[in-house]
C-alpha cells in the first residue's frame, strides 16, 4: 500500500502519516523528489490525502493527478481529505481528475481539522485543548477508517447525490474564480526581511527574491503556508487582514495507535 499526500500546513500530513503506520504503509508527500510513476505502478492500493479548498481538490494535487494519472490504472483507492466544516462532496471531486481510467474507490472519508485560516475573524484558531479535542476526533475516525479498511469494508463518503449538489451549489460552484484570484493575490508587507523562507517552503515556488526584492509568480495554491509560517508574519494570502497569530501545526509524531477490535 502507498500513500502520496499534499498539505499545506501540516492536517492532512498528520492523517497520511497516522493512516501509514497503523496500515503499515509507504508515505510521500508529492513535493519529495520520489519517482511516482513508480512508487503507483508498484503499488495494488494507493491512498491519497489532501486538503479541501472550496470542495475542490488544491490545484497543486490536481497537477499531480495529472501528470501520473495513467499510473492509477487498476488501483484500488482510498480517499482521505482533511476540511475545516464541511466540503460537501470533497472526496468523490478527487475522482473526477481519474475520467476515464479505471480505478476500484474502496474507501472515502473526509476529518474535520483546524482551522489554518489565522488572519480571518470568523474562523479563529483552535486553543490547546481544541486542537487536542480535533486530533483525538480524527484520531478515533481514521482508527475506525482502518479498521473498516482492514475488514474490506467498502464506505464512499461524499458520494451521494445530495453531497454532490451541497458541494457543488454552496461551494465548488463559486470557488473557481476566488482561486484564480488568489493565484495572483498574494501580497508581502513591509515587515518582509528577504529572509527567503517563504522561497523556501512554498510548494508552488511562487517566490523569488530578486535584486534585493520579492518577486511573485502568481501561482498560488491557496495553502497558506506561507502566511502561518513567515517569521515577521508580512504575508497575507486573499485575506488581507493583518496577521497576529500562526497556525504550527499538528505533532506529527503522535504516540503508537492501537485498532479497536469488537469483541
Amino acid at each position: 500500500m502507498l500513500t502520496v499526500y499534499f498539505s499545506g500546513t501540516g492536517n492532512s500530513k498528520f492523517i497520511a502519516e497516522r493512516f501509514s503506520q497503523i496500515m503499515t504503509a509507504s508515505c510521500y508527500s508529492i513535493e519529495e523528489d520520489v519517482d511516482f510513476k513508480e512508487k503507483i505502478t508498484a503499488a495494488q492500493t494507493i491512498a491519497v490525502c489532501y486538503p479541501i479548498y472550496g470542495s475542490c481538490v488544491p490545484k497543486i494535487m490536481r497537477d499531480f493527478v495529472s501528470k501520473h494519472r495513467t499510473a492509477f490504472a487498476g488501483k484500488q483507492l482510498i480517499i482521505f481529505c482533511t476540511q475545516l466544516m464541511f466540503s460537501g462532496d470533497g472526496a468523490r471531486v478527487f475522482t473526477e481528475l481519474l475520467a476515464g481510467v479505471a480505478v476500484d474507490i474502496r474507501y472515502a472519508e473526509h476529518f474535520n481539522m483546524p482551522n489554518n485560516i489565522c488572519n480571518f475573524f470568523l474562523f479563529p484558531l483552535a486553543s490547546p485543548n481544541k486542537l487536542q479535542r480535533y486530533i483525538k476526533k480524527a484520531d478515533k475516525k481514521l482508527s475506525r477508517a482502518c479498521r473498516n479498511i482492514s475488514a474490506g469494508v467498502v464506505k464512499k463518503r461524499g458520494f451521494n447525490p445530495l453531497s454532490r449538489y451541497l458541494g457543488l451549489w454552496l461551494q465548488r460552484a463559486h470557488f473557481d474564480a476566488l482561486e484564480k484570484k488568489a493565484a495572483r493575490d498574494v501580497r508581502i508587507s513591509a515587515e518582509c526581511i528577504l529572509c527567503g523562507k517563504c522561497v523556501r517552503i512554498c510548494p508552488m515556488k511562487n517566490f523569488e527574491i530578486s535584486d534585493q526584492s520579492m518577486v511573485l509568480r502568481n501561482q498560488c495554491t491557496l495553502c497558506y503556508r506561507c502566511v502561518n509560517q513567515c517569521p515577521q508574519k508580512a504575508i497575507t494570502v486573499l485575506v488581507h487582514a493583518k496577521v497576529t497569530k500562526q497556525y504550527q501545526g499538528i505533532n506529527n509524531k503522535p504516540s503508537p495507535i492501537v485498532m479497536e477490535h469488537n469483541n
